[in-house]
């Protein structure tokens, strides 16, 4: 075998060369194909399977019966080559047959072979064919030989596509049919409204060539890339319009990171190394990190890949000279961008007068476009399905993030609707503004502490917007999570001075730093054991946080010294035990000590508090109240851990509702003996940010909620309209004998008292 992927593809590549060179039929090509590829690997079978009509067809082979060809076909899906091209994935296997998706075809004659290995013949970011290869012995093929037929496959997909093999219907995106309204779901990531025409982002790139006929050359040509984008990048961060000091700042700094990253030049180097073109090479590393994403099970992952996709297709378009982006080509009217995933950076290009908002195939809360399109106020609508599919450029699209939909090509019927509630939603909004300066007090004269949730350092801005109390949970974790390296604590007090300087009189609580779980962070070292299937109930938040403890002694420091002089309300995640607190505050204290010792200003007070999400918490509150300055109950995690229904199922998302029997008598449980020892009692998590539920809240006991910015005004608005100590006699006969549907009855009681809960 050759002794590297470059050197055994370079050898594959010289005689393909040739092979497409030829003025021969292109059967006899894909024949000569399969034969130098097996006799290049040593390996006894050589097949390559093409997408046609909708089905994966044996078009030539070295090692299987020659009567199979034309003949066998799998369909997507189906067997070992429908999986690699369904997955758009690569297999690797010393025992085929003990593969779950192994599909014998007697006609192949393939049942003496044992070791199978395939990977997915791409054109433009599809599988249109599958190129395999085949051995009587039980035997994994060596990374090199897979990362030869990975390079080998990208030259085939020009042989076909030049051969006119491949079906058109498979790859091109076509105006949709119909030309009738159409309403697509999709998440919220930014909230807001807006109208426009469709505009994709994304022009495709087509590689025209991918066989290097000088290898020096098409190395000069990437670094050339690498320069001219370099420098778009860092102006392009010099200039970002929407002011500074906000965690987009840290975006773009890790963005640039990966701009510059020598490990990405180093693996486009190789596969030009192996005689591929630049645009192939890049393309060819581009195809590899598509496929680590599909691996990847880790959203934050899976979002820094993103980034590197979105830089690869900038250095593609440079390195070709082809079309850029629609950034470069202007927007002409009001339009609403849509693309697979956007880069950070990418958004940035777009005029802001004319983006009205976004529209991702993809896309999460923590992803870096999400961050700063948040801080342009660019709403945003993610894992929208089917758009290339259901809409053309220039359509007509009306999006309504808070609604979770697009409605494409929409009627007469449907704009005057959007109008109105968009209409309405202003409207609604300056009522609430109204409400800004007014206290939250019940009817009955109950004054309720109304407080935020932040995570981000422009989050604050929404104390003075909204009038609120405070920031009830500030979530530290974000820095950590769009950082590509462990945030160093001055950095992290930075933050933490600018938030309690922006919050000014108002209290400012900091729940110290919940990663780990389903928000694994890539720069630390994560053991095998501590992959879980099951990462909400895992190891994370206070858990990881104290066997890390250098992590978490960064963060009191820094926390201590950012609030000198100040009060400083610290809330520990997930404490399942009452000694999971008494190490985390022993820690600060210990920290405290090391300041003061120094000569340093110290916060005149440090509060502590634990943050209830584990119900086993509740059966020793006796042991633990006695330590607590105040508890939060966050209902996020609590709902799922008690109900053991994973939050983000969509089969049991909406299964289980906080306003259940179970949940209210629980948090009642947890109130009585807080209220007993005088310790305050928070629910911070969405229940409270809903006003039927933040009612039902009001009425077991809590008079503190901290909920989204957004939420304050409509929370405030119900409690005004409440008579606190009627509701609650309501609500303990309901929970003494509940009925068929407690949520039906409390609506009912609601608005027969005259109670705001829409």
């Amino acid at each position: 075998m050759p002794v590297s992927a470059a050197a055994s593809a370079r050898e594959i590549l010289v005689r393909l060369h040739d092979v497409m060179a030829a003025r021969t039929a292109a059967q006899a090509k894909l024949n000569s194909v399969v034969n130098i590829i097996g006799e290049a690997l040593d390996s006894e079978v050589c097949s390559i399977y093409l997408l046609r009509e909708g089905v994966l067809e044996l078009f030539a082979t070295r090692g299987l019966a020659e009567a199979a060809v034309h003949v066998t076909k799998l369909a997507m899906g189906e067997g070992l080559v429908g999986t690699i091209a369904a997955n758009v994935e690569t297999l690797n296997l010393d025992e085929a047959a003990s593969h779950p998706d192994f599909a014998y075809r007697p006609e192949t004659g393939e049942e003496k072979f044992h070791s199978f290995a395939g990977v997915p013949v791409i054109r433009r970011e599809r599988a249109v064919g599958v190129l395999a290869v085949q051995h009587a012995d039980p035997r994994r093929y060596a990374d090199v030989e897979i990362e030869a037929l990975q390079t080998v496959a990208m030259v085939l997909s020009e042989l076909i596509a030049n051969a006119g093999l491949i079906d058109q219907a498979t790859t091109d995106a076509t105006r949709p049919q119909s030309t009738a309204s159409v309403r697509i779901e999709g998440f919220r990531l930014v909230d807001g409204m807006a109208a426009g025409a469709a505009v994709f982002h994304q022009p495709r790139v087509v590689i025209e060539h991918t066989v290097a006929e000088d290898v020096e050359a098409e190395r000069h040509r990437v670094y050339a890339a690498f320069d001219k984008m370099r420098d778009q990048i860092d102006r392009m961060a010099s200039q970002a319009e929407f002011g500074v000091g906000g965690e987009h700042d840290e975006v773009l700094a890790t963005y640039k990171m990966f701009a510059y990253d020598e490990g990405w030049a180093r693996r486009i180097n190789e596969a030009i190394d192996s005689g591929l073109t630049a645009e192939a090479a890049i393309e060819r590393v581009q195809q590899r990190t598509r496929m680590r994403m599909r691996e990847i099970d880790d959203p934050l992952l899976r979002d820094r890949m993103h980034d590197l996709e979105d830089l690869s297709n900038r250095l593609l378009r440079m390195v070709s000279g082809q079309l850029g982006t629609a950034a470069q080509m202007g927007l002409r009217q009001d339009s609403i961008l849509i693309a697979r995933n956007l880069g950070p950076a990418e958004l940035l290009e777009y005029d802001r007068r004319r983006l009205k908002g976004v529209v991702l195939e993809e896309g999460s809360l923590t992803a870096h476009v999400t961050i700063v399109a948040r801080a342009m106020g660019v709403p945003v609508l993610g894992r929208v399905r089917d758009v290339r599919r259901l809409i053309a450029e220039g359509d007509r699209l009306l999006l309504d993030v808070t609604g979770e939909a697009v409605i494409v090509r929409p009627n007469l019927a449907m704009e005057e609707a959007f109008d109105a509630k968009f209409a309405r939603g202003q409207k609604r909004r300056a009522a609430f503004a109204a409400l800004k300066n007014v206290p939250p007090v019940t009817k009955d004269g109950t004054r309720i502490t109304l407080m935020v949730n932040a995570g981000l350092r422009d989050d604050v801005a929404a104390l003075d917007l909204t009038g609120a109390d405070g920031i009830g949970l500030f979530r530290t974790e974000f820095q950590f999570l769009v950082s590509a390296t462990l945030p160093q604590r001055e950095r992290q007090q930075r933050l933490y001075r600018d938030v309690l300087d922006a919050a000014g009189d108002r209290p400012v609580v900091f729940r110290t730093v919940d990663i780990g779980g389903d928000k694994a962070l890539p720069y630390l070292d994560h053991d095998d054991e501590h992959l879980e299937e099951n990462p909400a109930m895992g190891w994370r938040a206070l858990r990881l946080a104290l066997e890390r403890e250098g992590l978490m002694k960064a963060q009191a420091r820094a926390l201590l010294e950012a609030a000198a002089g100040r009060t400083l309300n610290v809330m520990f995640p997930m404490v399942s035990e009452p000694w999971e607190f008494d190490q985390a505050r022993a820690l600060f204290e210990a920290q405290r000590k090391w300041i003061a010792a120094r000569g340093r200003k110290l916060p005149h007070e440090v509060r502590y508090g634990a943050m209830l999400e584990v119900p086993a918490l509740a059966e020793v509150l006796d042991l633990l109240l006695p330590k607590l300055q105040f508890l939060s109950i966050g209902t996020n995690d609590l709902t799922q851990f008690l109900f053991a229904a994973d939050r983000a199922h969509p089969k049991l998302a909406l299964r289980y509702d906080w306003l259940s029997p179970s949940i209210l008598r629980f948090v009642r449980r947890v109130v009585e003996p807080a209220r007993a020892a005088a310790v305050p009692v928070a629910v911070c998590g969405e229940m409270g940010g809903r006003p039927l539920e933040a009612m039902a809240l009001l009425g077991l006991g809590i008079d503190r909620l901290s909920i989204t910015p957004a939420a304050v005004g409509p929370v405030k608005a119900m409690i005004r309209s409440l008579d606190l100590a009627a509701f609650r006699a309501h609500l303990n006969a309901c929970l003494q004998h509940p009925p068929t549907n407690l949520r039906a009855s409390l609506e009912d009681w609601a608005t027969a008292h005259g109670v705001e809960i829409t």
